[in-house]
């Protein structure tokens, strides 16, 4: 049995929930709001916390992201009056098991304790103990499943709270402006302004001024003086992507506001402090770049003291699955969810994504276009994916069986049949579970985690 705390302000569900779980063996105490929920997390282990989201003066977001910082291992199911899908996917992202609104069924709430105590439980045995960042799926606004996504929320966790400079690197699609966001958000200037620049969208004859401002007469139509972004991102994170499109000759300007932390507007003499942390992304390789002339070898060193790695989609399959949840609810915004054929999932973990994590939602806002009795099947796919999974028999042979069921939940489902589908593929792989995971492209270790039942060879 497990050791539950629970927390919420309401005197009626705490007693309630107390008798409840307390009749099913478990060890029970209880907080009446989110402070001292937050106390007795500090002094005392708990496999599982269950938390109201309205409480005062500490509420069940900032408890949530308590326990998330100080006991990483408890699993924690949110409940609420205030049902919102917005208030749903926010817990879900900052790392809570599962969502439940008031008023609940009582065997709906022990079905939830169960999976999640049971979940924690196999996270732990297989590290041995305290589970790392793959025991939540979201990680700010990433879906990290796979072990690369894993690896680079890890990366994230460890530089975020440095003042150093980061680059970005990755396919376009893959979501590097979303580790930007997490870069921001989980360091020391979180409280200050985030400011997206997508360097290759700006005109290269106004590229200086967006950056770095003008003074007023600095050039034909400058009629007033004009902040830059890097002021606009003051006390924050200024986020440069696509940096290999500034042209060569403002890289110089862009090294020494990096190397002084000080700026000049365009047409004028003083120069002005600015307290910013640079994020840069690039999707093509900024090495090739200063071989070729065409970036400053000291700006690339300059910018990449710490790299962050994003892999294509392709390369973490594991994703797919969990991407394709994120984009519906996203979709929905409250709404049923719909049927999906298995035939649609073998093809969406199947299909190359050459577009990344981007294409992937842009098919699901395909499909969610053209439902017909709120089903998702071939037929609502892009013809492209259905050409390349017909010409894949070796994915054919590895499809699901069955189909999605209405009410039972996406999340639930979704892992279980990834669970199911890996089967599939080391079936079809004989057996041979080093085989499968090449054909996957994923590690063998990743394999045997998202197996935990089974017994290693």
């Amino acid at each position: 049995m497990a050791k539950i705390l629970i927390a919420d302000d309401d005197p009626t569900i705490l007693s309630l929930l107390n008798k409840i779980l307390t009749s099913k063996g478990h060890d029970v105490q209880l907080a009446e709001h989110g402070g001292v929920a937050e106390e007795l997390l500090k002094s005392d282990s708990f496999d599982l916390l269950i938390s109201d989201i309205k409480m005062e003066p500490v509420d069940g977001m900032q408890l949530l992201r308590k326990t998330r910082q100080m006991r990483p291992h408890v699993g924690v199911i949110m409940l609420t009056a205030y049902a919102t899908v917005t208030t749903a996917v926010e817990a879900m992202k900052e790392g809570a098991f599962d969502y439940l609104p008031k008023p609940f069924k009582i065997d709906e709430l022990l079905a939830t304790v169960k999976r999640a105590i049971d979940y924690q439980h196999s996270l732990s045995e297989q590290t041995g103990g305290t589970p790392p960042v793959e025991a939540k799926k979201y990680f700010g606004n990433i879906v990290a499943e796979s072990e690369g996504m894993v690896n680079v929320c890890e990366m994230v966790k460890r530089v975020a709270p440095t003042k150093t400079t980061i680059m970005v690197t990755g396919q376009s699609g893959t979501g590097k402006e979303l580790v930007a966001e997490a870069l921001h958000s989980h360091s020391a200037r979180s409280d200050g302004p985030f400011v997206p620049v997508n360097c290759a969208a700006l005109p290269e004859t106004l590229i200086e001024s967006e950056l770095f401002g003008h003074v007023k007469g600095a050039f034909t139509g400058a009629n007033a003086n004009k902040d830059g972004l890097f002021e606009a991102a003051k006390g924050g994170t200024i986020f440069l992507d696509e940096i290999n499109s500034i042209p060569l000759q403002l890289q110089s300007k862009l090294l020494r506001a990096i190397q002084t932390k000080k700026i000049r507007k365009v047409g004028g003499n003083q120069e002005f402090e600015v307290d910013v942390r640079i994020v840069a992304a690039s999707n093509q390789n900024l090495e090739t770049l200063v071989k070729e002339g065409t970036f400053r070898e000291d700006l690339f060193y300059r910018l990449s003291v710490i790299s962050i790695e994003i892999p294509p989609l392709k390369q973490r399959p594991e994703d797919v699955l969990a991407l394709t949840q994120h984009f519906i609810e996203q979709e929905l915004e409250g709404g049923e969810y719909p049927a999906i054929d298995n035939a649609v999932l073998a093809i969406l973990q199947n299909y190359s994504w050459p577009g990344n994590v981007r294409e992937l939602e842009n098919v699901i806002q395909h499909c969610l276009t053209f439902l017909k009795d709120n089903k998702i099947t071939k037929e609502t796919l892009p013809s492209k994916l259905i050409i390349s999974y017909e010409e894949n028999p070796g994915a054919q042979n590895a499809a699901l069986t069955g189909e999605f069921e209405k009410g039972k939940s996406l999340k639930a489902f979704l892992r279980a049949k990834e669970k199911e589908y890996l089967k599939n593929v080391i079936n079809t792989m004989g057996g041979d579970k080093v085989k499968a995971a090449q054909e996957l492209d994923i590690s063998l270790a990743t394999l045997y985690r998202k197996l935990p039942e089974e017994k290693q060879d």
